[in-house]
């Protein structure tokens, strides 16, 4: 019997060694919130933060999350965390994270200063995660509401959300064809969430 328990333990043992160790991609903040290495920290200027997206060959996004948000958690524990997709926003887009709920000084495109809070509420986001991706270039007379190209609000499938920045980034909202007319050829041709294939 002993000898058996013996076994039966050095087994689960070697079996616990082979599984590699997963190391999560993120960290808890103070704030609650997951924070990506690969995030940008910036002054929250948001004109300032385009003209330094666009310097990377970048573009911008904004993404407002807040703490024990499930749908922001299931962003970066599902989503973020595979490689090909966390690569491909890293290399296209500088992400800038923002609280719904928070303190942290904001100017807006208007040249409104607010706090993430009152933008937030400025914005009429209602959702989180919300992502807002800006334009390329700098408009003028406007908040970041109006300025978004696209708002990407609350939780998507993997290939939803990816294919968003695809299109984004090949300036799909400057075509006749819609988010939603694209994105169903993309599942159609069996390329939708493809990163690879970005047209």
């Amino acid at each position: 019997m002993f000898g058996f328990m013996r076994n039966v333990a050095a087994a689960a043992f070697i079996a616990t060694m082979a599984v590699p160790a997963v190391s999560l991609a993120f960290t808890i903040g103070d704030d609650g919130l997951h924070k990506e290495e690969w995030f940008s920290h910036t002054f929250r200027d948001i004109a300032e933060d385009i003209e330094e997206a666009k310097s990377q060959g970048k573009r911008l996004v904004l993404v407002f999350e807040q703490r024990g948000c499930i749908y922001c958690k299931e962003v970066h524990e599902n989503i973020l965390s595979v490689p090909e997709i966390r690569d491909y926003i890293k290399d296209n887009f500088m992400v800038v994270q923002y609280n719904i709920h928070g303190a942290e000084e904001v100017t807006d495109l208007d040249g409104e200063s607010l706090t993430e809070k009152t933008a937030s509420r400025k914005w009429r986001l209602l959702f989180t995660p919300t992502f807002l991706f800006m334009p390329e270039d700098v408009p003028e007379n406007t908040d970041a509401a109006r300025a978004a190209v696209a708002v990407m609000p609350g939780a998507f499938k993997k290939k939803t959300f990816t294919e968003m920045f695809i299109w984004v980034r090949n300036k799909g909202y400057e075509k006749e064809e819609s988010f939603q007319d694209y994105y169903n050829r993309r599942f159609n041709e069996g390329t939708a969430g493809n990163t690879q294939v970005t047209e």
